[in-house]
């Protein structure tokens, strides 16, 4: 081998060397990027993915969202729900001569689990039959069972009881005040389970029995809408407790309309009619 060839072998196995060295070099770098992409692999292999987005989850997100959006139904029409279970309408017939009229209506409300009901004693006096309706629709005749003349309450047991009654949930007037919110849930003219509302007018006041001479004192008097029909019905406050019994209007005329004037005895006085004291 010439000098020449001996220098140029040197020269490649001085680049070799230096080749070795760099990978030697780069060798702990490269074996990190390794790990790095294992340990990656391994974790998109084992970690379990989330599930994807359905077309019905994405619906059932949007249904949430517009029903948490949705305001809350007004107070009187929670009123309605909760009291017209309790709500009964009475049908009177007048077979007497001194009858004013062959056929008579007003309203009721169920009080207790045996069905007894409450109201108006000037609805159901001195009338042949009574006919109640319950709101399953049950049809039955009925008896006044009590009675309170001077606070113009009756209290009726129907012949024919429905299986499950619903009773009303008594409410207590002495908390409530004037403004206070005031509903009236009746059958005026007979129409079925119709209502109004107002405020609470005025308290102890006394309101007189037209053509009888009764004055009965300490009623609750509202703007609620109070027409024939309704009298014997519940006033109910804004959790739809009942806090008095609808008696009568007020009308300067001598129409028997409502004119912005009504009264209902309270609750914790109408109870008294049952033989039981007021609360």
């Amino acid at each position: 081998m010439n000098e020449s060839s001996a220098s140029k072998m040197d020269v490649w196995k001085g680049r070799m060397r230096e080749v070795i060295a760099r990978l030697r070099r780069g060798l702990p770098f490269a074996s990190g990027v390794f790990g790095a992409l294992l340990v990656l692999f391994f974790y998109n292999l084992l970690i379990v993915k989330p599930n994807q987005l359905t077309v019905e989850d994405v619906n059932a997100s949007v249904a949430m969202v517009m029903a948490s959006a949705t305001p809350a139904s007004a107070y009187s029409a929670q009123v309605y729900q909760i009291i017209q279970p309790s709500l009964i309408l009475i049908q009177v017939e007048e077979k007497h001569k001194d009858a004013k009229s062959d056929f008579g209506l007003g309203s009721g409300v169920v009080v207790d689990s045996f069905g007894n009901i409450l109201t108006s004693l000037h609805v159901v006096k001195d009338a042949s039959v009574i006919m109640v309706t319950f709101a399953d629709g049950t049809q039955s005749q009925a008896a006044i069972v009590s009675e309170m003349p001077e606070r113009d309450i009756a209290v009726l047991q129907a012949y024919d009881t429905p299986l499950s009654v619903v009773p009303a949930v008594l409410g207590n007037p002495n908390s409530m005040n004037v403004g206070d919110e005031a509903f009236v849930v009746g059958n005026p003219f007979g129409l079925y389970s119709s209502m109004s509302s107002g405020v609470i007018s005025g308290f102890d006041r006394v309101f007189r029995m037209e053509g009888t001479g009764l004055e009965i004192p300490g009623m609750i008097q509202i703007d609620a809408a109070v027409n024939p029909g309704n009298s014997g019905g519940p006033l109910l406050n804004r959790n739809g407790h009942v806090i008095g019994i609808i008696t009568g209007i007020v009308n300067p005329t001598d129409e028997s309309f409502f004119v912005g004037i009504g009264f209902a005895v309270p609750i914790t006085v109408a109870v008294g009619g049952m033989g039981s004291p007021p609360y």
